[in-house]
C-alpha cells in the first residue's frame, strides 16, 4: 500500500487558488491509492459544508466542486478542526460526505506509527 498523505489547509475561499492547489495535491494522492486526509482549519473549515466549495480559481483551473467530487470518489477523507468549526457557528448537519470533526489527536491517531507525507497550505 502506498504511504499516507495529509494535506493541511487553513485557507478558505478568500484564496481560491491556494485551495485549488491543496485539492489538486489531495486528489492526486487519493487517486494514486494513498490513504489521504485533508485537515481543515481556520477558514478552510467552511469547505467541509455542502455547497461551499464551488469556486473556480482561475481561467483554466478545474472547478473546486469537481475536485471535491473526485476526492470523495477516490476515498479521501476530511478532519475538520472542531474549535475552528464551532467558533464560526457552522452547522454540523451540513458536513459533506467523508468529513468529521476532529483535532490534532485524531489526526495523529490516523497517521499512526508509519508516518505520512504532509503538505500545508
Amino acid at each position: 500500500m502506498a504511504g499516507k498523505a495529509v494535506i493541511s489547509l487553513t485557507t478558505g475561499l478568500e484564496d481560491t487558488e491556494r485551495v485549488t492547489v491543496a485539492f489538486l495535491v489531495a486528489v492526486a494522492a487519493a487517486e494514486e491509492g494513498r490513504p489521504t486526509l485533508m485537515f481543515l482549519t481556520k477558514e478552510a473549515a467552511r469547505l467541509a459544508l455542502e455547497g461551499v466549495a464551488v469556486a473556480v480559481a482561475c481561467h483554466g483551473c478545474p472547478p473546486l466542486a469537481d475536485l471535491v467530487d473526485r476526492y470523495a470518489k477516490a476515498g479521501g477523507s476530511y478532519l475538520v478542526c472542531p474549535i475552528c468549526f464551532d467558533s464560526r457557528k457552522l452547522d454540523k448537519s451540513l458536513l459533506i460526505d467523508g468529513a468529521e470533526l476532529g483535532g490534532t489527536v485524531p489526526m495523529w491517531k490516523w497517521i499512526g506509527d508509519e508516518g505520512a507525507t504532509t503538505f500545508s497550505y
